[in-house]
């Protein structure tokens, strides 16, 4: 397999909407020895990408050029330093930039082979998420078999991943969603109960379940409040986003007495060796499931590369359940 000398990526060189994103041809950076280069099968599109786009999520020092969190597909060679993988292993890979592009760089601590039994393209909605719901969910939610796990956001790439993961685990799931296809998307995944957060009072219903163990909260604002309301006496509350706004007022009296823990983590900004541990124990772990039938990406839609920007916009919209990918 020849090693291409440049590559197509999609970035977004000034703060805007979708179509403040273009696709532009760079020559290929050199391959440093803990990297691994691959010929993009599909790449993932998410949430943080329309953050970094409109100029509110600046990548780290050293990231890659272009948008883009996760890929998946084909090595075409690697680094001096890697012996794990070799050029035609099929993977899919967590990286800090430049994801959507028809050649990815990837830290091979960050790269891990495609589960049996799944596409390779379906395999681009898996690092990003994974890795995201091991962290926040099972690492610092500390979820155990038979406790409670609420998901916010079910429907969503994060949403549809912490439902089967914290099925497949042995959790209770409860995930809230807002239209009541969203909510049937949920319970097909595995929710015990899906909540349409429009119509439905979702602390009331935890609360008369016994409460939550784990939540996992991506909306903050007034959710915050809600969550410590219907958490379960030491329960954990896992921030990752905050959709409805950072800045809130809250009565903490019931975090006290409840002696809950409120946390919060981002995945990009974390050390490489960091990154590495999260993916051993994700392969060790959660590429079972996959493997056994429990756990399925859930993919919503597909675009060309040159399309990122109708990505973007149903990404933006929000009417999408589950993952959005791009193809070069």
């Amino acid at each position: 397999m020849s090693v291409p000398t440049s590559h197509r990526i999609a970035i977004a060189p000034e703060p805007g909407g979708p179509d403040a994103i273009g696709i532009v041809e760079r020559p290929l950076p050199a391959l440093k020895a803990d990297e691994v280069l691959i010929r993009t099968a599909a790449c993932g599109v998410n949430k943080p990408d329309t953050f970094e786009r409109m100029g509110f999520y600046p990548p780290p020092p050293g990231a890659p050029e272009g948008l883009g969190l996760e890929a998946a597909g084909t090595i075409v060679t690697v680094g001096a330093s890697v012996d794990r993988f070799k050029a035609g292993n099929n993977v899919c890979a967590l990286v800090t930039g430049g994801g959507y592009s028809d050649y990815v760089i990837a830290k091979a601590g960050s790269t891990l082979p495609t589960p049996k039994g799944i596409e390779l393209t379906a395999a681009a909605g898996l690092p990003e998420t994974v890795f995201t719901v091991w962290a926040n969910v099972f690492q610092a939610g500390q979820l155990k078999a038979g406790e409670t796990l609420l998901v916010h956001g079910g429907a969503g790439g994060i949403g549809t991943t912490a439902i089967q993961m914290g099925k497949a685990a042995g959790a209770r799931v409860f995930a809230t969603a807002g239209t009541p296809e969203k909510c049937a998307l949920c319970e097909r995944l595995g929710a015990d109960r899906a909540i349409n957060y429009r119509d439905e009072d979702f602390v009331a219903i935890l609360n008369e379940a016994g409460g939550a163990n784990v939540i996992l909260d991506m909306v903050g604002g007034p959710y915050v409040q809600k969550n410590i309301n219907c958490a379960a006496f030491r329960g954990r509350i896992v921030q990752i986003a905050f959709l409805q706004g950072s800045r809130i007022e809250a009565d903490l009296m019931r975090l006290m007495l409840k002696q809950l823990t409120l946390t919060g983590s981002t995945l990009r900004a974390r050390p490489e060796a960091e990154k590495a541990e999260l993916a051993k124990a994700i392969e060790d772990t959660v590429w079972p499931w996959i493997e056994s039938g429990r756990f399925r990406p859930e993919i919503h839609a597909t675009f060309p590369l040159e399309n990122a920007a109708e990505a973007h916009r149903l990404m933006d919209a929000g009417d999408h359940a589950g993952k959005i990918l791009l193809t070069p």
